[in-house]
């Protein structure tokens, strides 16, 4: 049954977005104003560049200490190796791949074009769907 259920059913649609040249202090504050962990990163024609991340705001922490501030766009601290899913992926595919990295949001893709995200707990709410 969980192999029909595919990511288009259970992602989130309605998006958070940063921009590369988007200063860290206004995306860390999206990030704490919509109370997610993270968003991708999209170039002015919606193509995924990376994403921004509590993570990355950790190294921006970091490197406070080194420079003496926390100044910066969100291109030089984004992560750029991100992994995608389409939209018919099916959510067992999806946990695998959750299982096997550190990454709590993936960005869905649709013809190329993003599409929405799909997290951990989105595949938790698929599996409790069945139950």
């Amino acid at each position: 049954m969980l192999a029909n259920i595919t990511v288009k059913d259970y992602m989130t649609s309605k998006l958070v977005l940063f921009q590369p040249e988007m200063g860290v202090y206004e995306a860390i504050r999206k990030l704490l104003d919509n109370k997610i962990t993270g968003a991708p990163v999209v170039d002015g024609n919606g193509k995924v560049l990376g994403a921004f991340s509590e993570v990355d705001c950790l190294k921006i922490a970091s490197n406070a200490t080194y420079y003496e501030g926390m100044a910066g766009k969100v291109s030089e601290f984004m992560t750029t190796d991100v992994t995608t899913v389409d939209t018919d992926t099916s959510i067992l595919e999806a946990a695998d791949l959750f299982a096997q990295s550190h990454l709590r949001h993936f960005p869905v893709l649709d013809d190329g074009k993003l599409a929405g995200v799909v997290s951990r707990v989105d595949i938790l709410r698929a599996l409790l769907s069945i139950h």
